[in-house]
């Protein structure tokens, strides 16, 4: 991939990480951006996450080790701080939903590159 389309990744995915804090650590969180079920939300935002941080990183390393870990530290962060916030709770089975979602979001991302790569 070219590195602007990687840079345009790098964009997006930390768009949507600006996104996932807010919405993560505010007291009221918009609704309309609500699945209805907490472990859903943290699957979706965290799958998308991996899809970007995929797409945005250049070797294996950086992708299968790097991203995960740092995703799973960022939700984990997340869960602490939430601890403080009113009308938030820190809930540890949020990070196995959140896990849940980076392994859901670099299988997919992994599937399409090699998709991508098999068609050109």
């Amino acid at each position: 991939m070219s590195e602007p389309a990687r840079r345009g990744w790098r964009w997006a995915g930390l768009a949507l990480l600006c996104l996932i804090s807010y919405l993560a650590l505010s007291p009221a969180p918009p609704k309309s951006l609500d699945t209805g079920w907490d472990k859903a939300n943290h699957l979706l935002a965290f799958a998308a996450l991996a899809f970007c941080g995929f797409w945005s990183l250049q070797t294996p390393k950086q992708r299968l080790l790097g991203l995960p870990l740092g995703l799973l530290a960022y939700g984990g962060a997340i869960e602490l701080i939430q601890f403080f916030v009113p009308g938030r709770s820190c809930e540890w089975a949020d990070l196995g939903a959140d896990s849940i979602g980076i392994a859901l979001g670099l299988l997919l991302a992994g599937l399409a590159w090699r998709w991508l790569r098999r068609s050109s």
